[in-house]
């Protein structure tokens, strides 16, 4: 599985529960593959993925000013109207990111626990699975890594 085969954050689960949702997901993430694929590499540490009044939703925190503008022209390589995307990116310079990884706290894992569980407990929605995911991302290569009884996470504290 990869980075962003599911719809997550918040609103993903109402998104879920529309009809054709998920088949309107897949289409509309394979369309913008190229530019997942870009904000993936490129540092951006996406909050929201999910369908949204029929067209995808991203919003995320961007490293520079410049990487979100790349990123915006990415989505117009693949559709200069921008008419089934919607995009929201904060800026966030690297030492506030490395800020962000320090305002956590850690947990170890417990038998049965997944990304999406401890989500559910810590945050009180498991679909805010990918807080934890980009808070280990040194530990991980993907949201489905196998975790173990004993690893030690950290979570953000918000």
């Amino acid at each position: 599985m990869g980075l962003f085969d599911k719809m997550f954050g918040s609103g993903a689960a109402a998104a879920q529960a529309a009809p054709d949702a998920n088949q309107r997901f897949e289409d509309l993430k394979n369309k913008y593959r190229s530019v997942l694929n870009f904000i993936d590499q490129n540092g951006v540490r996406v909050q929201n993925l999910h369908v949204q009044d029929d067209k995808l939703f991203i919003r995320g925190v961007s490293p520079s000013d410049e990487v979100s503008n790349q990123v915006w022209d990415q989505i117009k390589l693949v559709d200069p109207n921008y008419q089934d995307i919607t995009v929201e990116f904060t800026v966030e310079p690297q030492a506030q990111q490395q800020e962000w990884q320090t305002d956590v706290e850690t947990y170890t894992v417990k038998p049965g626990d997944s990304l999406w569980k401890i989500a559910k407990n810590h945050y009180g929605d498991g679909n805010e699975y990918m807080k934890i995911f980009y808070a280990n991302r040194d530990k991980m290569q993907s949201p489905e890594s196998v975790i173990h009884p004993g690893d030690v996470l950290n979570l953000p504290k918000s």
